[in-house]
Parts: structure tokens; sequence; C-alpha cells
């Protein structure tokens, strides 16, 4: 079983579609680990504010089979990917860590996820994974959260609702 990390975010109904894409992947993966939802600005375009969450799987599905059912979670609560790559969205499922694998390319797959950089995608996977390693830097994700430019700011947290 391999530990897989996820970014979870929603902008359009985001307490309803967190809610049901957590409940999907625990009926797909047993027990998982949730953190907390945070409340954060759209980045890259003016939309409504994000929800962001973290969610920690164990899974034996490779990395390809998962993004396909992770697509696959997305495209049923309605997500459109025909509009630019910032933009409002009902579900974004993101695998950040697949173990210790690192992918760069071809197509649009890295692991680690670029994204990291960014408070609302390291700070709830520090909430649930605060010694998991990071492949590239070698450091846990309590130290890289430590370091970071927001590291000690408040961040409101919304609870998710049943749709």
């Amino acid at each position: 079983m391999t530990t897989v990390l996820l970014s979870l975010g929603s902008n359009l109904q985001p307490q309803q579609h967190l809610h049901a894409a957590v409940e999907a992947l625990r009926a797909r993966f047993g027990a998982i680990a949730v953190s907390p939802a945070y409340r954060t600005a759209a980045v890259g375009f003016d939309g409504p504010d994000f929800l962001n969450n973290a969610v920690a799987i164990q899974t034996d599905l490779p990395l390809d089979a998962l993004d396909a059912w992770l697509h696959a979670l997305e495209d049923a609560h309605g997500r459109d990917r025909s509009g630019p790559r910032f933009s409002d969205r009902t579900l974004d499922l993101d695998v950040v860590f697949y173990g210790d694998l690192i992918v760069e390319g071809p197509g649009h797959l890295r692991i680690p996820r670029p994204e990291l950089k960014h408070a609302f995608v390291l700070k709830p996977l520090a909430d649930i994974a605060p010694t998991f390693i990071d492949p590239v830097s070698g450091l846990d994700l309590a130290t890289l959260w430590r370091a970071h430019r927001q590291f000690g700011e408040t961040f409101e947290t919304m609870d998710l609702l049943p749709g």
C-alpha cells in the first residue's frame, strides 16, 4: 500500500462539494485522514473564495488509475474543463504526493505537485501528515510549513456540509 496525499479545493458550493468528495474517498479507500477546510482567496483569477483541505489515503492503485478515478469524481461533480486553467471549479482533486515517487512529465501530471508552494496546499497537508517526507527536499511537511512565508498566519476554517 502506498501513502497518497491529496489536495482538494472548490469555490462553487465548496462546503457541499468537498463534503461529497471526502465521503466518496472514504467509501473507496476506507479509513482516511482529513484536514480542516480552510477558506482562501482565489489564485490566478478573480472569483469566489476557495475552500481547500487535504486527505491522506492508503492505496494499491497505480498512479495513473488513481488519477483517472479522481478525474471521474471531479467530472461527477460538474467539473468544467473547457475554461481557462485558473477558473471557478466545483471540485479540484490533485495528487500532491504518491509515496516517494517523483514524476516530471510528460503530460500534466507532476508529483510532487508544484502547488505545494502555496499555503492552501501545504498547511492542510502538514496538518494531517506532518512527518511525511517530501522526496524532493528531503524535509518533512511540518518543517516545510514552518519555513513557509505564511506560517503563523490565521486561516479561517469552515465546516463541510452534506449536499
